[in-house]
């Protein structure tokens, strides 16, 4: 099959045959990419996939309510977990994020209305035919970052959001040579 240029290898193949891109509204799954897109600032994607697993379980399965209550006693056994990025600052923004994420859905209902309000509630459907075509960050992403900044989420930058807007289908960014683009752009 001729995949985006960057589903290469192992994970990257299957997680871009049957995850990227694909429209995601469940919000502990939404919860799970933030913290993972803010697990990889600075690392690779494959990185973090190879350690997708050994987060879900260092992280109550990304439950943002078992998160949120996180203390000092978590924090060191994070820090000490070998499956996972040790990464104090990413570590302390996981557990800052799940309290932030509460906040958001008490607000909102769910997390899901108010992260999809970025892209008004529809995924936007790129048509990039090369990888260098791809933003770093758009207007959307900047937005975004903005508002969850400001609502005390850390490591979300404008690149992260998009990263993250990519990852959970808010945009299609696979190429359109790639058959996933057909595929995803029918889930909208």
């Amino acid at each position: 099959m001729p995949r985006c240029t960057w589903a290469t290898v192992e994970p990257n193949i299957t997680y871009h045959d049957e995850e990227w891109g694909v429209p995601v509204h469940d919000d502990r799954t939404l919860f799970e990419f933030l913290i993972l897109e803010g697990a990889q600032a600075g690392l690779s994607w494959t990185t973090i996939l190879k350690k997708r697993e050994n987060y879900r379980a260092a992280f109550d399965g990304f439950r943002p309510e078992k998160v949120a209550n996180y203390g000092a006693r978590d924090v060191k056994r994070l820090l000490n977990n070998p499956g996972i990025v040790r990464n104090r600052l990413k570590i302390a923004a996981a557990i800052q994020n799940a309290k932030a994420f509460l906040d958001v859905q008490r607000e909102f209902g769910s997390f899901d209305s108010y992260i999809w309000s970025f892209v008004g509630g529809r995924p936007k459907q790129n048509r990039w035919r090369t990888m260098s075509q791809f933003p770093s960050r758009t207007a959307e992403s900047d937005a975004m970052s903005r508002d969850l900044s400001r609502r005390g989420f850390k490591f979300v930058g404008s690149t992260i959001c998009y990263a993250f807007m990519q990852a959970t289908g808010m945009v299609n960014d696979h190429l359109v040579s790639c058959p996933r683009h057909r595929k995803v752009a029918r889930l909208t």
